[in-house]
Order: C-alpha cells, then structure tokens, then sequence
C-alpha cells in the first residue's frame, strides 16, 4: 500500500490499528491477534510516524480512535473486508455460488419473508451461508455504508445514489387503530385522519418523512401526541387505544386490531433492495439478490400482500 512518496505501509499496520480499536486497549488486541503488547505499540508508533497524524488516544475508558482514527478505522475496515473477500471472488466466479451473505430485511417485512428466503435459499444455492439482520430501513442503510451487511430489502422514498437498487414494489399506507370506526366506509382520508390522536416514527424514518409531506401537501397537520424509535413499540400504543398510526404494511386479521384502512388519496413507499454503490457485490451475494427478487415477487403473489404493486424485473 502506498501513502505518497517514501511512505509505504503494510496490511499489517491497517488489521493491527483495527484490532486494537475494536478490542478498546493494546492489552486485549495483543491477546486476540497474538502479538506482543510492545511489538504492537511500536507497530503504532510507526503506522502514526507514516501517516503524519495521532491515530490513538487514551481515555478513562480505555484506547480510543482520534478523529482522524475514525476515519482511517472506517476505510481499513472496508478495505480488510474487501481483501478477506477476494478468495470468495476467485473461486466463486464461475459454477456453484458459493461463500456468506449479509441481508438485512426491514422490520415490517422480516417475519413473514425472512424465514420462507431462508428456505428457498438454502435449497437452492446449499454452498452459500446466509446471516440476516433486521431493523428499520434507516439503520439497514447506514449499515451498508458500514459494510456491515451486503443488501437489505428497506422501503424508500428519496432515492439516494449512494446505493445501488432494484425497486421491487410500491407499498401502500394504511390507517391503524385497535378499534373499528363507523365513521369511515374502508377508506380513510388525510382530513379525516388530521385531528385524530397519532403515534409515528421519530425522525429521520423515511415513513415519518412521508407522512408529514402528505400532509403539508394536503395544508394539513397531523395530531403527533407521540412518538417512538421501534416499530414494536409503536404497534403497543396503537392496540391500547392511546393513538392510532399510519403503517407500510397491513395487520389484517391481528389481534387488537381492526382491519386497517387505505388512505385516499393513496400513499405509497418503494420497497427495494439495496446495496453499496462503491462496493461491488461478490458472486455469491449476486445470486442471493436475484434469488431474492424472484422469492418477493412470488411472495406477492402468493400471499396477496394488501396494497402491493409490483414494479420490479419481469419474472417469467
């Protein structure tokens, strides 16, 4: 590697100076990598003296990264993950996908698709280890700028060009209570919806984002009593009566709540799968993203999903 004229640096440095700041003391990562404690303060030493900067701090807490140790630990930790990733990327370019994946589903859609992909995968590419995280869609995407995961299925309303993405379907909004209105006939509109008692997301969750442009679009200002930063505790407001809720998934036929409503005029979010713009997928993660996006489409179908359009690749 190479850092302007004269300064030259080996891996070495960069999986050392990472070691140490995820084990938090020179001690714990001399342990784990199996180092001397003062050949690896002295590898520090001269990784600094190259790079012109303090990289290292001690803190009451232990060894903490500077401020330009965090940016130099976010970049070698994606570049030790591209390089750990390159056997995969030889053997698996041709033939049997094979190697691990990281996906990420959305919380609203990780229950009734993470399981059944699982199974469709595992039966389909046998050679290819699959690791699923869940969350809300803002939290999968900053981990894929992490490189923490490979892809994520989110739902989306700006799309950013720091992702690559295949659109999958448009998500329709729904009205949630835990009690059936006689106000409304299997439809609800935003000035009907405006004075009523609302629990939503919390900034920066693109759902959040999207109702209140809705909203201010229609000159109208939605009743937010409360807000909430997991979907779990959300849905807890709604079945004790507190508020009601506007959600990109239906809860048809759940206990402690009735049947959700459409809003008119409709709603939508883009639910897609994501991935690094700058980091290339490897073969294996390829073949996952496809077999993904055949799985959803026939989920779809098969399920019925209320409110779902599909907008993604014609899957003959």
């Amino acid at each position: 590697m190479f850092l302007g004229a004269g300064r030259h640096m080996q891996f070495r440095h960069l999986r050392y100076f990472v070691k140490i700041v995820e084990a938090g003391s020179f001690s714990r990562a001399a342990a784990m990598i199996h180092v001397a404690q003062p050949a690896l303060s002295q590898q520090m030493a001269d990784l600094e003296e190259r790079m012109g900067v303090t990289l290292l701090q001690r803190t009451p807490r232990g060894i903490r990264p500077t401020a330009a140790g965090e940016v130099l630990f976010r970049e070698a930790s994606s570049l030790l993950k591209e390089l750990e990733q390159l056997p995969t990327l030889l053997t698996s370019g041709s033939g049997d996908a094979e190697g691990k994946v990281s996906l990420g589903f959305a919380t609203s859609i990780s229950v009734p698709m993470s399981g059944p992909f699982l199974e469709t995968c595992r039966a389909r590419h046998p050679k290819v280890a699959i690791k699923f995280a869940d969350g809300d869609s803002e939290s999968l995407e900053e981990r894929i700028i992490a490189k923490d995961i490979d892809m994520a299925v989110v739902f989306e309303d700006e799309l950013v060009p720091i992702f690559s993405r295949v659109p999958l379907y448009q998500q329709r909004l729904f009205f949630v209570s835990c009690e059936a209105s006689t106000n409304f006939d299997g439809v609800v509109t935003l000035e009907q919806i405006a004075p009523l008692p609302l629990v939503l997301p919390s900034f920066p969750n693109g759902r959040r984002r999207v109702v209140d442009r809705v909203f201010s679009e229609a000159g109208l200002t939605p009743n937010v009593i409360a807000e909430t930063d997991t979907l779990s505790s959300e849905l807890s407001a709604v079945r004790t009566g507190l508020a009601h809720s506007i959600l990109n998934m239906s809860i048809m036929g759940q206990r402690g709540f009735a049947d959700p409503l459409l809003i008119e005029p409709p709603v939508y979010m883009t639910c897609s799968v994501i991935s690094s713009s700058d980091f290339p997928l490897t073969h294996a993660g390829e073949t996952v993203r496809d077999t993904l996006i055949q799985f959803v489409d026939q989920h779809l179908k098969t399920t019925q999903r209320p409110g779902a359009e599909w907008i993604g690749p014609s899957m003959v």
